[in-house]
């Protein structure tokens, strides 16, 4: 499907400077930008991608390390460093 889009001059500027830094062509650009508004992924040709299927949701990372229990206190980094450190810069005999 072939579209004609009329843009101001500020906003083909703007497209045109954001493709530049995104080290892509226009075109492949505004196609990125509408099948992200569309909720599809990319065509084929952009990632390898099927066409046409919707974005599977993210998994949260969140309490992905719970299993291995909490982490140290600000008091135990504090002395782990300090032991870390504590003969730095000396000279050894």
């Amino acid at each position: 499907m072939h579209v004609t889009i009329d843009l101001s001059d500020k906003n083909a500027a703007a497209l045109e400077a954001q493709a530049r830094a995104a080290h892509m062509p226009k075109e492949s650009y505004l196609r990125e930008i509408v099948e992200r508004a569309l909720h599809v992924q990319p065509s084929p040709t952009a990632n390898g991608q099927p066409e046409g299927q919707p974005l599977k949701p993210k998994k949260s990372a969140y309490g992905l390390l719970a299993k291995y229990g909490p982490g140290p206190t600000d008091e135990e980094i504090d002395e782990n460093r300090r032991e870390m450190f504590s003969g730095f810069g000396e000279l050894a005999p």
